[in-house]
């Protein structure tokens, strides 16, 4: 992974530790509707597929009525509020800075809808990324390999020069999809064993472990 040129990051659960805000828009959209309220381990296993999915679990439903009511009252609300609670991971900003410097491309890659990723993006990493993408219309979200071939198209680069940094069972299948290197991170919203469990083969445990692995 020493010789990869770009590197395309997850961001909820790689690079930003935002699960206190997406639990508490979660909740938000749920007391709203008379639902039952959820922990943070189900948010942090609901996670990962893209607000519809995410709402779809918490609701415990796929009814389509039920469930553009919750995207109605929770995609407002997380935007209010997404930058509430949420961090980068420690040592994170610290890494991106090195890669940059190294002449690496970085690139943010997500299942959050776009709108909140470019806000995000800007916000926490400004110059340090030189491309980010979320789910919108007319593009597949992860794991189908879209998004992360309008990043590398957008950086001029190839499939074999990347690779993709992830936490979760999407980012191992979307690395795969997308032709990438794989490398999975256990700081976030899987476990290791989830990881491995869904094809990782090579999982850093630290931010210090991944920029070894790195280069």
């Amino acid at each position: 992974m020493k010789d990869c040129d770009v590197i395309l990051f997850d961001l909820d659960g790689t690079l930003l530790d935002s699960l206190e805000d997406m639990y508490d828009a979660v909740n938000r959209t749920l007391r709203a509707m008379g639902r039952k309220e959820r922990t943070r381990d189900e948010v942090r296993a609901f996670v990962g597929n893209g607000a519809r999915r995410l709402l779809e679990l918490a609701l415990g439903t796929k009814e389509e009525e039920e469930v553009e009511r919750a995207l109605s009252l929770y995609l407002p609300d997380y935007e209010a509020h997404c930058r509430d609670k949420s961090v980068p991971y420690a040592g994170i900003l610290d890494a991106m800075r090195t890669l940059r410097a190294a002449g690496k491309k970085l690139a943010v890659v997500s299942n959050k809808p776009d709108e909140g990723v470019q806000a995000l993006a800007a916000l926490y990493f400004g110059d340090l990324v030189d491309y980010a993408v979320g789910e919108r219309a007319g593009i597949a979200r992860k794991p189908a390999p879209d998004t992360v071939l309008a990043a590398l198209d957008a950086l001029g680069a190839s499939a074999e020069t990347a690779v993709y940094v992830g936490d979760s069972e999407v980012d191992v299948m979307t690395a795969k999809a997308a032709g990438t290197k794989l490398l999975a991170v256990s700081w976030g919203f899987r476990s290791k064993q989830q990881l491995i469990d869904a094809g990782a083969e090579t999982i850093a445990d630290s931010v210090g472990e991944m920029m070894e692995m790195l280069g």
